[in-house]
């Protein structure tokens, strides 16, 4: 039996339960137990949430946690240590490591791993095709059976058409999605950042938005003809959203994310030739940035994601265009929400949570993102205006791989719950 703890007069936002009021919230033995309960009880430990928000614990359902294969870069502990630090109870995390996540057998190895650590909880998205060359299914009912929660061969996008349809047939039977990469690679090879007036002027090759366009709406055919549910990963072009949206008023089971140095940065920022703005899909232009904002607002794009690609420091101090996409993402992908899109109005705090937490949740089909009584019980501790600046030295991750450094930014993590455990507390 794990000892009571109460969490005191906190603002408990719960999108799940369309509840945002003050509380107390009681956690006994590793669930919600009980609101509304009286501070003159007997709990073992009292944490003072006054002036702060209360939250389901947050998601991601996209970090690159590169064990195995590429430990230099991050390993599973380094990992879930930096997603506690941004407020994240539960990560998916993706299968382009070396060897990819393809067999029973890899997808074990990451829940002992994740195990062995104990931080947050750790999901496994598997690959869609075998040793992620996009040539031939994997085994994915034996991927699914051993608990992956969805597909996907992110890193590069499933470009056989006819794969990707009977992958969409495979997944009906076990309703899981396919996490998709969209881009046509014929359209982005040798490019470097988005294609516009800027990759002109500095005479870098560019990744056209057609690109993420084509590639989605062959997605959205052939979701639409099987009944498959397919997922868009870090949306980037205002074409794309406008295809999901579309799509999904003619029923098509499309979701979406969003990561936040896509509706955060423009393709300006390469002007200054550092590698830490090179990503994939590339910072686009002002235009594809407020679609994506625009997206959110309507409820097009339902997840926000950090999309964490850690690197270490020698691979990202390369020339730009040897340079690898990707930049590390979780411990600050809180502050740019608050930052961006809830300080200005953009997002209230219930909806900007939903896109973090009951969303990511019902998409990967896992029994988490509420603070219903006999959840379990993972919570994520906000001071809402607590003011902090971007300091890779402090990062938890192993890479230091970010756009962001020396940014001001609002809204920091107070303290992470795992199971009614606290896993992390700010300094």
């Amino acid at each position: 039996m794990m000892p009571e703890l109460l969490i005191a007069n906190g603002r408990v936002i719960d999108p799940s339960q369309k509840m945002d009021r003050l509380t107390n919230v009681l956690i006994d033995n590793g669930k919600i137990a009980a609101y509304d309960v009286p501070l003159n009880g007997q709990p073992v430990e009292v944490i003072d949430a006054t002036g702060k928000i209360v939250a389901p614990g947050l998601i991601d359902m996209h970090v690159h946690l590169r064990e195995p294969g590429r430990e230099e870069d991050e390993t599973i502990a380094t990992g879930t240590a930096a997603a506690l630090a941004g407020g994240f109870t539960s990560i998916a995390c993706i299968p382009n490591t070396e060897p990819p996540i393809d067999t029973q057998a890899s997808v074990e190895f990451i829940q002992h791993q994740a195990a062995r650590a104990d931080n947050c909880n750790v999901y496994v998205v598997a690959c869609v095709s075998k040793n992620r060359e996009g040539k031939e299914l994997a085994e994915l009912g034996q991927l699914f059976q051993a608990g992956a929660v969805a597909v996907s061969d992110d890193g590069a996008p499933v470009f056989n058409a006819e794969l990707m349809r009977r992958a969409f047939e495979y997944c009906l039977m076990f309703d899981k999605p396919i996490l998709n990469h969209a881009e046509v690679r014929e359209l982005t090879e040798g490019g470097v950042m988005h294609e516009g007036l800027v990759s002109l002027i500095l005479g870098l090759p560019g990744m056209p938005a057609e690109a993420e366009d084509v590639m989605t709406g062959r997605d959205m055919a052939l979701a639409a003809a099987t009944g498959g549910r397919i997922h868009i990963m870090h949306v980037s072009s205002a074409g794309s959203v406008d295809i999901i949206r579309r799509a999904r008023s003619r029923g098509v089971r499309v979701t979406t994310e969003v990561c936040p140095h896509h509706f955060t940065l423009t393709d300006e920022c390469l002007r200054s030739f550092d590698s830490n703005f090179k990503m994939s899909p590339p910072l686009r232009s002002q235009k594809h940035v407020e679609a994506c904002i625009a997206g959110l607002v309507d409820g097009t794009i339902e997840v926000i994601c950090s999309d964490h690609a850690p690197h270490a420091l020698e691979k990202k101090m390369r020339e730009l265009d040897e340079a690898p996409f990707g930049i590390v993402g979780v411990e600050t992908s809180l502050g740019l929400v608050v930052t961006r899109l809830i300080e200005p109005g953009i997002l209230d705090w219930p909806t900007a949570l939903a896109k973090m937490t009951t969303n990511p949740a019902r998409i990967l089909g896992i029994s988490k993102g509420t603070l219903k009584i006999g959840a379990d019980a993972d919570l994520t501790i906000i001071d809402p205006k607590a003011r902090w600046k971007v300091d890779p030295k402090r990062f938890r991750s192993k890479s230091k791989n970010t756009p962001f450094t020396g940014w001001e930014l609002t809204g920091r993590v107070a303290a992470t719950i795992v199971g009614g455990r606290t896993k992390y507390q700010a300094s």
